[in-house]
């Protein structure tokens, strides 16, 4: 399973979806995800990845991870493997 499925499975778990129903320009929210879900999908994020992610759930628009879209997530999470692989 490649990098972009095991996020867009993550997220369509979290948004009690298929995995074909989520597209890479929808939002969490477009998905039916609030806070707490998308707090769960970060949480998640990082368990499966291993990675950290610098994301602040009291203010979320502080963050230097993209959520604004499901392919903005795949593509910061990359990075963040990128980054942390040092």
């Amino acid at each position: 399973m490649t990098t972009d499925d095991r996020i867009i499975a993550i997220i369509a778990e979290q948004a009690m979806l298929e995995p074909g129903d989520v597209t890479l320009d929808a939002s969490l929210a477009d998905l039916g995800i609030d806070s707490l879900g998308l707090v769960e999908c970060i949480f998640a994020i990082e368990e499966g990845f291993d990675i950290t992610v610098p994301f602040n759930a009291n203010d979320p628009t502080a963050s230097d991870f993209d959520i604004s879209s499901v392919g903005a997530i795949i593509a910061a999470v990359k990075q963040l493997q990128t980054d942390q692989a040092g």
